[in-house]
């Protein structure tokens, strides 16, 4: 099947290898969940194979017209071609069941996949994604590591999160300047985190946008308390493990000022 690959591809590089793809696909457990969503299929490489696991709903989403056009004369038998952007496609209305996403993911929309995918963890059971090595690197880093930050707690508080391996880019057309990798996220057990989940995504965010600092100055800087003496707020934010988060915020929501 020959391939000519859109000129303009919106930020993804298009996978050209058959076994990597074959690789990919055959990653997802097909556990938990009723539906399958590939993003991004562009000229169907990863879709072929995953048309072989026999899903029992199997859709697509797509965004560009050409790739559209394109699967819809050479795979008829997908369930669902969507026209779209998946970060402004509402899941809740097309899926009443768990579901895994898929997909070589655009790299400059990669993180904003993950955390629309957060938003939806009741309903995401399993994700499986090729994105930039770098950003792989960062959502599996565990705490004391350089590349541990505010996407490795987040969805590390929700999902186990494995790095499956690395990929080359001379296996995509066009080749992109960055290394890639895999990665397969499962839904944990979690249901609560056992503190104001609003406040956590504030306390995390609040501590890595100044890494370097301790979490005292984080924290003084970005909440009003009643006193700082937690006995954590020596360490660095890469140092706290997602518990260590839940227990700050704790601290910090037992101990805001009156006037807060």
């Amino acid at each position: 099947m020959n391939r000519v690959y859109p000129k303009k591809n919106l930020g993804q590089h298009f996978l050209t290898d058959k076994n990597i793809a074959r690789k990919i696909a055959s990653s997802l457990s097909g556990e938990g969940y009723g539906s399958v969503l590939e993003i991004g299929p562009g000229m169907g490489m990863l879709t072929g194979f995953l048309l072989e696991r026999n899903f029992p709903d199997f859709r697509v989403i797509e965004i560009d017209n050409e790739s559209v056009h394109y699967l819809r004369s050479h795979f008829p038998q997908i369930g669902s071609i969507i026209k779209g952007d998946f970060l402004t496609f509402d899941l809740d209305s097309h899926f009443d069941s768990k579901l895994a996403v898929i997909g070589n993911f655009p790299y400059n929309i990669s993180s904003q996949i993950f955390f629309k995918i957060l938003k939806h963890r009741d309903m995401v059971d399993e994700v499986c994604g090729m994105v930039q090595k770098e950003v792989a690197e960062r959502i599996c880093a565990g705490p004391g590591s350089k590349t541990y930050g505010i996407l490795s707690v987040f969805l590390q508080a929700f999902y186990s999160a494995g790095y499956l391996f690395s990929v080359s880019n001379t296996v995509f057309s066009p080749p992109p300047k960055v290394q890639s990798a895999v990665i397969l996220l499962k839904r944990n057990r979690v249901t609560d985190l056992g503190c104001d989940e609003d406040l956590f995504f504030r306390v995390v965010k609040a501590c890595f946008n100044q890494r370097r600092k301790t979490l005292r100055n984080s924290v003084r800087s970005a909440f009003e308390l009643k006193n700082y003496d937690y006995d954590q707020l020596h360490l660095r934010p890469e140092q706290l493990s997602v518990e260590g988060f839940v227990n700050l915020t704790n601290w910090i929501s037992e101990n805001r000022a009156v006037s807060e």
